[in-house]
């Protein structure tokens, strides 16, 4: 198509006038267009409606990390995104290809992840005949993407690119979809990279209403039990040091989202822990004696409140997000307040003087002490919550952690402090298990001079666990951390609560994991006693290369504190 290009040129030079835009194929505009939006790599897997793309990309300069599934490179390019808070860049073939990203997709909408995804379609003359390898990836899509493109015009991709990172990263953040048919990407136009975006159906609210922002500063100054709730938008938002700021200022507790973790340190003594289903105890006391409740870019997600009616039941509600369809969606809010946390953050340490918050403040201390996070230790056994302990004492919190999903998810959330945002990469509204192992993949890769843990169990790890291949292949000093238990643990513990200990199905074997990553090209070692946690610890993090630690950790722990469904925040279960 280079020659189609020249021929271009040729006619404008016998015409005697100079081209208005250099001549380019779709596959090289989308490698130029990346370039100028500063992409620095790409996650994806090659197939025939995207080979001109990658042909365009062999000799671009770009990083490529081939992953070993769709899955896995969505999944990494989420870590990476998470992690780094640039846009993470996806690359998927047509129909297979694509519908392998919907998980992943999905995931990232759901915790307002930006990722602009790229996937191949048959050609425009075979849309809709149902050819081979065809999917509308644009209708499966829709209700899972901020938005989404369906190309039609080579010389519509430098504009669809441009906004599609525009949208992806600006207000609340989302993955965007573009889905390129393969001769769009073959046929040559001029390019054009526009500078500036302009969609007057999309304008997102940034700063926030100074009359708010004054009412909101009032109700604060005269609360005499306010109390922060923190949620990933302080995180994405970038916010964390306006966070810690106004509340020491205003001397006010803070409790973290899962998504929200590492927003405001852990060691902080302002800070009482996670609230809502495996949340601490004083988080959701302090909620449910709270009398204003400011929310800041947190969406009032179920495992949080328990039961929405009886959730924050003495307080008026401040609700900071910078969507507006999600204030007051869940929860009644009294003060609603739209824009960015940290231009919000900014403007209340302006307004606010400090109140009297000192009984409130020792009571919440007093009851940290008399209900802190506990679990009954074994002599001989291990116990996963000692094992994340240690992670959490050796690394002193210098490290990107990132989860799979279940028990070892919430034990980490627990146990793991966390100091500083965007070191905790979870799936947190999706709740996809095979997340965690493709997440560190994508975050190693985007701060290659990080220590990186990926924290997973032994049903979760199996989920994705070709992507060893991945970070063999790329070199990268990843350190696995595996917690055996033989059962898919989480729905292991409804069982025994609610369902009389009859484990159907839960029970799960598993390959020999040292073996495994020998296999693979790794370093495995295993801990099976108390005694060698440590040891097994330290070995794999001061190991150059990629490491499988595992733990045999007992089979039937579970999470506690742990709140009911469909109970109140103070109907809490403390184990043991």
């Amino acid at each position: 198509m280079r020659a189609e290009a020249e021929a271009y040129q040729q006619v404008d030079k016998q015409t005697n006038e100079a081209p208005a835009y250099e001549m380019k194929t779709g596959a090289e505009m989308i490698i130029e267009c990346l370039k100028r939006e500063g992409v620095d790599v790409i996650f994806g897997y090659p197939g025939g409606a995207v080979i001109p793309i990658y042909d365009a990309l062999y000799d671009s300069g770009l990083k490529h990390v081939l992953s070993r599934h769709e899955q896995g490179a969505i999944h990494a390019a989420d870590g990476y995104a998470r992690s780094t808070g640039k846009v993470g860049v996806v690359i998927g073939t047509s129909g297979p290809g694509a519908t392998n990203l919907v998980t992943g997709i999905t995931n990232a909408y759901m915790d307002s992840i930006p990722l602009v995804v790229m996937t191949g379609q048959v050609s425009t003359s075979y849309i809709g005949t149902d050819a081979f390898q065809e999917a509308d990836i644009t209708g499966i899509t829709m209700p899972i993407t901020k938005h989404n493109y369906l190309v039609q015009r080579t010389e519509d991709l430098p504009r669809i690119l441009k906004e599609a990172f525009y949208i992806a990263k600006s207000g609340r953040p989302g993955p965007v979809l573009i889905d390129i048919p393969k001769d769009v990407s073959y046929n040559v136009a001029p390019f054009h990279y526009p500078d500036s975006v302009s969609i007057p159906s999309y304008q997102p609210t940034i700063e926030p209403n100074p009359n708010q922002v004054i009412k909101v500063a009032k109700a604060i100054e005269q609360a005499k039990r306010p109390l922060i709730l923190a949620g990933g938008g302080v995180i994405s938002s970038g916010a964390e040091k306006e966070l810690l700021h106004f509340a020491e200022k205003m001397q006010i507790p803070v409790t973290t989202t899962l998504m929200g973790l590492g927003g405001f340190p852990g060691s902080h003594p302002l800070w009482l822990g996670m609230p809502g289903m495996h949340g601490t105890v004083t988080a959701n006391r302090a909620i449910q004696n709270a009398d204003l409740l400011i929310s800041l870019g947190a969406r009032f997600d179920d495992r949080v409140t328990g039961n929405i009616e009886r959730f924050a039941p003495k307080a008026k509600i401040v609700h900071v997000d910078i969507d507006p369809a999600e204030v007051g969606k869940i929860i009644p809010t009294q003060f609603p307040l739209v824009g960015d946390v940290k231009l919000v953050l900014v403007e209340l340490i302006k307004k606010t003087s400090p109140g009297n918050t000192v009984e409130w403040v020792e009571q919440l201390q007093q009851w940290k002490r008399e209900k802190p996070l506990r679990y009954k230790d074994s002599k001989n056994g291990i116990k996963a919550q000692y094992v994340i302990e240690q992670l959490s004492n050796y690394t002193k919190g210098d490290v990107i952690v990132s989860t799979d999903v279940g028990q070892h998810q919430m034990w980490t959330a627990q146990y793991f402090k966390f100091e500083k945002g965007r070191t905790l990469l979870t799936s947190g509204g999706l709740g996809t298990m095979g997340f965690g192992l493709p997440a560190a993949v994508g975050a190693q890769v985007g701060n290659p001079d990080k220590k990186v843990i990926c924290i997973s169990g032994d049903g979760s790890i199996q989920m994705n666990i070709q992507e060893l291949a991945t970070i063999v292949q790329q070199k990268l000093p990843l350190k696995i951390v595996i917690l055996n238990n033989s059962y898919l643990g989480m729905v292991r513990q409804w069982q025994q609560i609610f369902h009389d200990c009859r484990y159907s199905c839960t029970f799960i074997t598993g390959p020999d994991f040292v073996k495994l990553a020998e296999a693979y090209g790794m370093l495995g070692i295993r801990a099976v006693k108390k005694e060698e946690v440590t040891e097994v610890i330290e070995e794999g993090m001061k190991h150059n290369g990629p490491v499988i630690m595992e733990f045999i950790v007992e089979e039937e722990e579970n999470v506690f504190p742990f709140v009911p469904p469909g109970a109140s925040l103070d109907e809490m279960i403390e184990g043991e």
